[in-house]
């Protein structure tokens, strides 16, 4: 078995933890049951390239279990936990290319060794993967059955793909799913956006201000939050409805070149390129910390902080000071996702739901009837309602069910006022 990983001696170690988050994993538990017992993937091959983590793990053992020959490689450089990809690799046999910290050209090695394997379902989170058979193994676009994107940055990708004509395969958007974006976007991001910013700083979150730009589902949970813990919010938005939302929902709304004046503390969640940039730099306060909890590492633009304040230095771990004009400013995880660099990602019972949802739709793929057409899909509602049901039961959750007097009035026309 090829792999390229930091230490198989990891293993161990890796085993414990990949078990402690499944003991919060229930409902992927339940599917990984089924999974062994019926085989859906026998026969399939699925590459993966995802945030490497012991919530991943669990994931990807689920899909195993069902038959499929999977291999995996981190989605993000620095989001790998090298005792996960260690116990996958020595504990479950599953190959795994990653290693916390790699190098550009490394990253890109360990996409081309999932492509290696010709998959039948692809997996991504920030459709790199997609992308990179797009444009370089365009052979397989011929016999994959499709994919699927967990992220909002990747369905933007396949969405501006689909748009333009360029996309020749099925793709599914799980990170559209309710069951993953009310719940891992909202909950999981901004719990762990804020365990990663105080491990990396030790801060006291308490009467900061804190700008926080775009307000998506991200950017809501970690405004939600941060409020929580008494950080004083301003909220930057260029979507008019979004921005309305914020002030409503009690926050100041702010364009980038005012909140930068007031700002203790600044994190991104927008999906877009140079959000942060030179001019802002030069009008934060001494002292100001500038994080990224989107995607990729475009959000920041540390080109624009270079420029300004030549190389860093490095204070803390995941901490780099940057001097621009007297001001000291501090970039967090050198601007890449902030949560997995700096702290653990998602709590598990958040996953849960995602990857619960992103298994079952790697099922569905596998069991149509005949090849999709290239497009972006929806997650199909009955996926949807299983793991929302699977999640309560879990949590000894009961709601009601609507009579058949109910149904029936839902359904009609005729009566009214």
């Amino acid at each position: 078995m090829e792999y390229d990983i930091k230490d198989i001696s990891l293993g161990a170690e890796g085993k414990r933890l990949i078990e402690w988050a499944a003991r919060d994993m229930p409902v992927l538990s339940q599917i990984r049951e089924r999974f062994a017992r019926e085989q859906p993937f026998k026969g399939k091959k699925i590459g993966a390239c995802l945030h490497v983590t012991v919530e991943t793990a669990n994931l990807v053992i689920a899909l195993k279990a069902g038959g499929a020959e999977v291999v995996l490689c981190a989605s993000n450089p620095l989001s790998s936990q090298d005792e996960a990809a260690a116990g996958l690799v020595g504990e479950y046999g599953i190959p795994v290319f990653a290693i916390s910290g790699e190098d550009r050209d490394t990253f890109f090695k360990h996409i081309t060794a999932v492509v290696a394997i010709k998959p039948d379902i692809t997996m991504d989170d920030g459709a790199d993967l997609v992308t990179t058979i797009h444009k370089d193994h365009t052979g397989l676009l011929q016999t994959v059955l499709g994919g699927t994107e967990e992220t909002t940055t990747g369905v933007i990708r396949l969405r501006a793909m689909a748009r333009d004509g360029a996309l020749k395969m099925p793709l599914v958007a799980v990170n559209d799913a309710k069951t993953k974006n009310l719940f891992d976007n909202r909950y999981g991001t901004g719990q762990s956006t804020l365990e990663a910013i105080i491990r990396a700083t030790d801060m006291l979150v308490a009467g900061r201000t804190f700008v926080i730009a775009g307000y998506g589902w991200c950017g809501k949970g970690l405004a939600m939050r941060a409020r929580g813990m008494g950080a004083n919010i301003i909220v930057c938005e260029v979507d008019a409805i979004k921005a309305l939302e914020a002030a409503m929902d009690g926050f100041r709304v702010l364009p980038m070149a005012e909140a930068c004046e007031q700002g203790d503390l600044f994190c991104t969640v927008t999906g877009d390129i140079n959000v942060i940039r030179g001019e802002h730099f030069k009008k934060m306060k001494d002292g100001a910390f500038v994080c990224n909890a989107g995607h990729f590492d475009v959000e920041v633009s540390i080109t624009d902080l270079e420029k300004l304040g030549g190389k860093p230095v490095r204070v803390r771990d995941n901490v780099d000071q940057y001097t621009v004009g007297g001001k000291k400013i501090y970039l967090l995880a050198e601007g890449r996702l902030v949560n997995l660099a700096a702290a653990e990602g998602h709590p598990a019972s958040v996953m849960d739901m995602s990857f619960s949802t992103q298994a079952l739709a790697c099922e569905w793929l596998a069991k149509q009837p005949k090849r999709l057409a290239p497009a972006v899909y929806d997650v199909p509602e009955d996926i949807e309602n299983t793991v929302a049901k699977l999640k309560l039961a879990s949590m000894g959750i009961e709601i009601d069910e609507l009579t058949a007097e109910q149904k029936k009035y839902l359904s009609s026309w005729q009566e009214g006022t």
